[in-house]
């Protein structure tokens, strides 16, 4: 078999927006005629994002085999100098995923059968986004109702508003109420994923959970801010019988180890667009599940962020669930990139097409602009996902 002597010839990255979230999509073209793509959204920084992708491709990937995709990711993180955060790392993913995209095309496979095949024939999704609506028990009782109908038997839901540290009594009262109501409209069998969006005091957070855990809670996400794992043990420790999930805005492998050590959660939820990639994914996943510890990718993406959650799911043991938003939110977003298996009865079947299995559709990259949104999580109607 012949050796690859594909080279990169040029780099393109395209800003895809709607009113609260802009998607960053880069294009890897190569002196073959083989194109790769790749993905992240990024809140209220996408165009930092983009100008250090053009700055980092030209350095580290034009010119070079797309298939080193080690050597890709060693060069952008080590010979750059710089810490690795969440821009570095959400751009090491973009060009990361195109090269694997490429690599399936050109081996005529798709990605998760390059990375130990699969291990299950279905992956199980879960909804979110569907309840941009007002914050009363009605509306959010209505909103968890269409998400049954449509075949999910997962939801997740922040039903906290703006709130931060403590909440009021009377919004302490509202929130509970919320999550009783979605509980009421999707019966005893659905799974309710409950997103505290590390807004709390371990204390709050703890007290949160505990009146919520009546009805039915798959897990307690991100209860406290993700910068004091310590916090979280705490928090963790106070909600025992209840499942803890963290990890969406944590940039670096190696950052997860005291995570771990502490076994301050059970779902580890990296998003594999700012964890540096498939690959770096892949091994995070595999040190999680030596603590028994399963993984749920986060995913506030595209189809292209989404098909590359899907080859992961597809190949990694302790995957657990995948993370949806745009049967709800956007559904336009479906349209950017076609070829991703719909979510049917709850579950996307396995990607079949070599690479990412996706098409981009550039009428409808240039139809949606990118918006000078600022999404805020702690403002007054944020559910609604205007541009607040």
């Amino acid at each position: 078999m012949k050796v690859s002597s594909m080279k990169v010839s040029k780099v393109e990255v395209f800003t895809v927006g709607s009113e609260w979230r802009n998607l960053t999509i880069v294009q890897v073209h190569t002196d073959e005629g083989l194109t790769g793509l790749g993905e992240s959204r990024i809140p209220n920084h996408a165009s930092t994002l983009e100008a250090y992708i053009n700055d980092a491709a030209s350095r580290h990937l034009v010119g070079r085999d797309p298939f080193e995709i080690e050597a890709l990711v060693l060069r952008m993180r080590r010979d750059d100098f710089s810490r690795p955060g969440e821009i570095m790392m959400s751009g090491i993913a973009c060009l990361e995923i195109a090269c694997w995209d490429i690599v399936g095309k050109a081996l005529g496979q798709p990605i998760y059968k390059l990375l130990g095949g699969a291990v299950r024939d279905k992956i199980k999704a879960y909804a979110n986004g569907w309840y941009r609506v007002e914050r009363t028990p009605e509306e959010f009782h209505a909103a968890a109702k269409k998400v049954i109908e449509k075949g999910y038997s997962s939801l997740k839901l922040d039903p906290f508003g703006p709130g931060y540290f403590e909440l009021e009594r009377q919004e302490f009262l509202k929130s509970v109420a919320l999550v009783e109501a979605v509980r009421a409209a999707i019966g005893a069998d659905a799974e309710i994923l409950l997103e505290m969006h590390g807004r709390f005091s371990p204390a709050q957070a703890i007290k949160i959970a505990r009146a919520c855990e009546p009805f039915g809670l798959g897990w307690v996400e991100e209860p406290v801010p993700f910068d004091n794992l310590k916090a979280l043990k705490k928090a963790s420790d106070g909600m025992q019988g209840l499942t803890v999930a963290t990890g969406e805005r944590i940039h670096a492998r190696n950052e997860f180890r005291e995570l771990f050590e502490l076994q301050a959660a059970d779902v580890i939820q990296f998003d594999i667009t700012h964890i540096g990639g498939i690959l770096e994914a892949k091994k995070l996943a595999a040190q999680a599940e030596s603590y028994y510890v399963t993984v749920a990718p986060h995913n506030v993406g595209g189809q292209i962020s989404t098909a590359a959650a899907l080859h992961l799911a597809a190949c990694t043991t302790n995957h657990r669930i995948q993370e949806y938003f745009n049967d709800f939110a956007d559904p336009w977003v479906k349209q950017t990139a076609k070829g991703l298996p719909e979510v049917v009865n709850g579950y996307f079947d396995l990607p079949t097409a070599p690479g990412l299995g996706l098409e981009l559709d550039m009428d409808v990259i240039r139809a949606h602009p990118k918006q000078n949104t600022h999404f805020n999580l702690f403002s007054e109607g944020w559910e609604k996902r205007n541009n607040t």
